[in-house]
């Protein structure tokens, strides 16, 4: 009988958390594989998610300043027109250059990559579409994949996730976003920037929930003078795609008359959850909260020992940068070292025009807890380099 494969580490999931775990393992000296069932490596991060939705971003913003604002620096320039085509192209060109950077990572570091599908059959071992793999220590970084509500069913052509919605064919005349989140306001924000009349029905009564408050206040008057819409306080019943956009049945979020509303497109940006299914990992004993993420102790391993999981399958921010820094740290204690992180500290970002940045508690959450603070104030508007670099056109 053939001896099966052996490693020190194998990881499922090629995203920010598993590949940057790999390379970590490979350089403590560790025989490690990579199991990743796409075709390219990064996850969603680098394929469909952070890498293409900022190229994009940065795109269209210099499309709205070139259409728009150039002309305050003294820089005259003739009809702007949009080529979209070269806009996705820019953005695929910047995805694969960091795809194709993690495989030469991979390769310098002696790093087997699986392309497949991952089973765990138990702790030890690993099947990847019918062929099993010996291992020592088994890590579980499979990520994300999106949400969606009840009565809508995602297409990715009329009724599209984040994924869709970085790689429309043509700039719809009406988009509705469901969920004023970071997504939904980045993705709302590059198609508004290209001349589409946004839509962003979120549920609560205010946009960003996670943000402080006074942030998330200035930040709507601030999106609503750059031209995108906002119905607050509305929960979506159903979106139904037909020969012509898309029908949205919405109604007050504290109960009222429903009404409808159509767009050509409908962008679903509810936001994500674990996706931990197909693993085998109830039939094997790991243990997973009502949420579907894998249940961790201080060291990242789960309810079976030598399985360990890490970035958007645990509990936390479901962030690349928090994602990697688990990699590291559990690659690290994994060789007898040990590593911590404080996640009270983990830096969040929404790529807006302004840009918005947070680190720690609100406010909100400092006063929830009866904790004493400060608060420092200073305008942007007041900085002379602000000035210099924007001219105040997007406040």
């Amino acid at each position: 009988m053939p001896k099966l494969p052996s490693y020190d580490v194998i990881i499922i999931g090629a995203g920010p958390a598993g590949y940057v775990c790999a390379i970590r393992c490979a350089q403590l000296g560790m025989k490690v594989a990579c199991v990743e069932k796409g075709k390219t490596l990064g996850g969603t991060c680098l394929n469909v998610g952070c890498i293409p939705s900022k190229a994009l971003l940065q795109a269209s913003e210099k499309y709205e300043e070139a259409q728009n604002h150039l002309g305050a620096f003294g820089v005259k320039v003739g009809k702007v027109a949009l080529d979209l085509k070269a806009m996705m192209g820019h953005k695929d060109a910047v995805v694969d250059s960091n795809t194709k950077g993690i495989e030469y990572l991979f390769k310098k570091n002696k790093i087997t990559r699986i392309e497949g599908t991952a089973t765990i059959e138990g702790a030890g071992s690993v099947s990847v579409d019918g062929k099993s793999y010996n291992t020592t220590n088994i890590i579980i970084a499979t990520g994300s994949d999106v949400v969606s509500l009840p009565n809508i069913d995602i297409d990715e052509k009329q009724i599209v996730s984040s994924t869709g919605a970085l790689a429309l064919p043509k700039v719809p005349k009406t988009m509705t976003v469901i969920g004023g989140g970071v997504i939904g306001l980045e993705l709302g924000t590059v198609w508004s920037r290209l001349g589409t009349k946004v839509t962003v029905v979120e549920y609560m009564d205010k946009i960003l929930p996670g943000a402080d408050e006074e942030v998330s206040k200035e930040m709507l008057k601030i999106l609503k003078k750059q031209g995108m819409n906002f119905k607050l306080s509305t929960k979506v019943m159903s979106a139904k795609a037909m020969k012509a956009g898309v029908e949205l049945s919405l109604e007050p979020a504290a109960g009222g008359k429903a009404e409808k509303v159509k767009a050509d497109i409908v962008l679903v940006a509810v936001g994500r959850k674990a996706y931990t299914d197909g693993l085998g990992l109830d039939k094997i004993g790991v243990e997973r909260d009502k949420l579907g993420r894998i249940l961790t102790d201080e060291t990242f391993e789960s309810s079976v020992e030598g399985i360990f999981a890490i970035g958007d399958v645990i509990v936390g921010p479901m962030l690349a940068h928090k994602a990697e820094d688990e990699g590291v740290v559990l690659a690290e204690m994994l060789s007898g070292q040990t590593g911590h992180i404080d996640y009270n500290l983990i830096p969040g970002v929404v790529y807006t025009q302004p840009e918005i940045s947070q680190i720690g508690k609100t406010e909100q959450q400092l006063k929830a807890d009866g904790v004493e603070y400060k608060i420092g104030k200073f305008p942007y508007m007041a900085n002379g380099r602000a000035r210099d670099e924007r001219n105040g056109w997007f406040c």
